[in-house]
């Protein structure tokens, strides 16, 4: 069960059974297993890519990285993983596509299309979600 016990119990007085609340813990994990598919995914690509990273050493508004790679894994609810930027790295936290290709969203279904900006949750020296794109005009 990835719903933690206060959850749980909201979700019995909403009127869901047991089975209910298995069924949607378990479309959570699928949920989090598609979006750790299509992170990964978005960043499979060679080349650069481009983010709204707060950087100590500059000044822009987009840095841009030429190389990005990331190694995600689930657990439940939990999508973790590192993200690697130019030879050096950071813990990813959390994530989510923001954006598709034709217009497909986080909240549209619509997995099957190619992700075109993301955002992660970093973690330690970065502490904050960050905006990743391959074409800096979609930041």
């Amino acid at each position: 069960m990835h719903f933690d016990a206060r959850t749980q119990r909201a979700l019995r007085e909403a009127g869901l059974d047991a089975d209910a609340i298995a069924t949607a813990s378990d479309r959570v994990a699928e949920l989090v297993d598609e979006d750790a598919d299509r992170l990964r995914e978005f960043f499979e690509p060679t080349g650069p890519c481009y983010s709204d990273m707060e950087m100590a050493h500059s000044a822009a508004e987009r840095q841009e990285h030429a190389t990005a790679d990331v190694e995600l894994f689930t657990h439940g609810s939990d999508l973790r993983g590192y993200l690697s930027l130019d030879g050096w790295g950071v813990p990813i936290e959390g994530g989510r596509v923001l954006r598709a290709t034709g217009g497909g969203d986080e909240g549209s279904g619509r997995g099957d299309e190619t992700p075109v900006l993301v955002e992660l949750s970093l973690g330690a020296t970065v502490h904050d979600r960050v905006r990743f794109a391959r074409d800096p005009d979609e930041l």
